[in-house]
């Protein structure tokens, strides 16, 4: 199988927080690998911009330090990198400073208005809006595209104002809010094995689905997050954008067209028909956890600095879809620190075989499953029941159908295909102007919307979370939520 390669127009990238960890770790990276693909022109510029005191060469040797350190094995090529280092520049801005962006504005006007120039804000929130007012100032917002990172907001108040701060100097068309996780090759796969195939989607309902389980577990800590961490928490930090993005795209109904707002509105929807979580609901429903020390790890509160937190490290939650679709099929939701892997997956299962003929068999009859996996590898599985090879009579066993394509780590036609990371595709979707994989405004505030309501809940509740082991599955609370169902969390490992 050959992957094309689409080259992108010229353009101007300016990465405010360029000497920061995202731009060392993972969008730098990112860059270089699609400039070695020879999907970036040579005549394209790279431009991280901070407060740090450097040069052209010093942030050169920035760059080359951070891709030694995070790219693999043979993909740093000498000859390569000397060209990528050749597109990038240096510009140091002070953002509270007029006269520093009286230099910025002098460097960073394009000469050619044909060029694209984006505006990729890798830095805190509190950054955000005087570099958006210092943009707008210096009329250096006029047809350039702006990314921003989460967190968008802490709360729908804070998200609204922020909405509308980003949309007084840059159109809806223009905003980029990223969120990485849609860009994964497998979550894109999702939709095109729902919406490019007969086979899946009439089976796409609560009449065949039993449950669904979105899971994104991570055995770290806060990895040097804690101020941040412990004000957030894992709701606001990974619930109201990572995992209900995911929802939305698992539970959306079919598009109009593959067009960005399209798609967009049908995730929408989703959000607004979430059942609302107040009161009772809310104690019946969510489970907060927060992790306890062992001989060997610091506790959450240890980690924090903060004796006395109730900021919670997991969150479990039963979540309704109140449409005709899903009306019935409970949607799992949870996520948390230190747990037992790193794990990111979607799974489907499915209701069973309305009656069994296999009734005297020793092997129960599991569940049929899809599940989408994200990390630590990407890949789709179908879990079916299939009979064990061999003589002696009829015995059934669970197999899993490997259905991942393009790139799979077995694919025969593919050896040697290295799977993009997400960042690799958004930050040229944005040059390319492609907002599928990109959030809107009217979203974030839905999801803030169906948030809030329970994090409101949990304070007036005064309970604080409750304890799990590091390196566990999680509470006993959340096995608790889904046994209520008959339904089981699937192993985190």
């Amino acid at each position: 199988m050959s992957h094309k390669i689409i080259p992108v127009p010229e353009f101007d990238y300016f990465v405010f927080g360029g000497t920061g960890d995202l731009a060392r770790r993972k969008l730098l990276p990112a860059l270089y690998y699609r400039f070695a693909d020879g999907q970036i022109p040579e005549s394209a510029r790279i431009i991280g911009c901070s407060r740090t005191d450097l040069d052209d060469i010093g942030y050169r040797q920035l760059v080359e330090d951070a891709l030694k350190e995070w790219i693999k094995g043979n993909d740093l090529d000498e000859q390569l990198l000397d060209g990528f280092l050749s597109i990038i520049s240096y510009q140091r801005i002070d953002v509270s400073d007029p006269n520093s962006w009286k230099d910025f504005e002098r460097n960073a006007s394009p000469t050619n208005p044909d060029r694209i120039t984006v505006y990729y804000l890798s830095v805190s929130p509190s950054l955000f809006l005087p570099i958006i007012q210092g943009l707008k100032d210096n009329g250096l917002h006029h047809h350039a595209r702006l990314v921003v990172e989460k967190p968008l907001g802490f709360d729908l108040k804070s998200a609204q104002e922020l909405n509308g701060f980003l949309l007084d100097a840059f159109d809806e068309s223009r905003i980029y809010r990223i969120d990485h996780y849609l860009g994964k090759e497998t979550v894109q796969n999702l939709m095109a094995l729902r919406f490019a195939n007969s086979l899946f989607e009439p089976m796409w309902n609560a009449r065949y689905i039993a449950n669904v389980q979105i899971t994104v577990a991570e055995s770290i800590g806060m990895g040097g997050r804690e101020e941040y961490y412990d004000r957030s928490g894992a709701m606001r930090d990974m619930m109201q954008n990572h995992l209900l993005q995911l929802l939305c795209l698992s539970a959306m109904e079919p598009p109009v067209s593959y067009k960005p707002d399209h798609i967009r509105d049908e995730k929408l929807k989703v959000l607004r028909s979430l059942q609302p979580l107040v009161g009772d609901d809310i104690r019946l429903n969510t489970v907060r956890g927060q992790y306890v020390e062992n001989d060997n790890d610091p506790s959450y509160r240890q980690e924090a600095k903060n004796p006395g937190s109730n900021t919670e490290s997991y969150v479990a939650i039963k979540a309704s879809i109140n449409n005709w679709r899903w009306s019935g099929t409970p949607f799992y939701l949870r996520t948390g620190k230190r747990l037992r892997a790193n794990m990111a997956e979607i799974s489907f299962e499915f209701r069973h075989a309305p009656h069994s003929i296999f009734t005297g068999l020793d092997t129960p009859i599991k569940p049929n499953a899809m599940v989408i996996r994200l990390q630590p590898d990407e890949r789709i599985d179908l879990e079916v029941m299939t009979k064990e090879p061999g003589p002696g009579g009829m015995r059934l066993r669970q197999s899993i159908l490997d259905a991942t394509f393009g790139g799979g780590s077995n694919s025969q036609t593919d050896q040697g295909f290295r799977m993009p990371d997400a960042y690799e595709r958004l930050l040229l979707d944005v040059v390319r102007g492609d907002q599928t994989l990109f959030m809107r405004g009217d979203e974030v505030e839905a999801a803030w919307c169906w948030v809030d309501s329970i994090i409101e809940g949990w304070a007036l509740s005064g309970e604080v979370p409750e304890t799990y082991e590091i390196a566990s599955q999680g509470p006993a609370g959340a096995f608790e939520l889904i046994a209520k169902t008959e339904h089981r969390w699937r192993t985190i490992q």
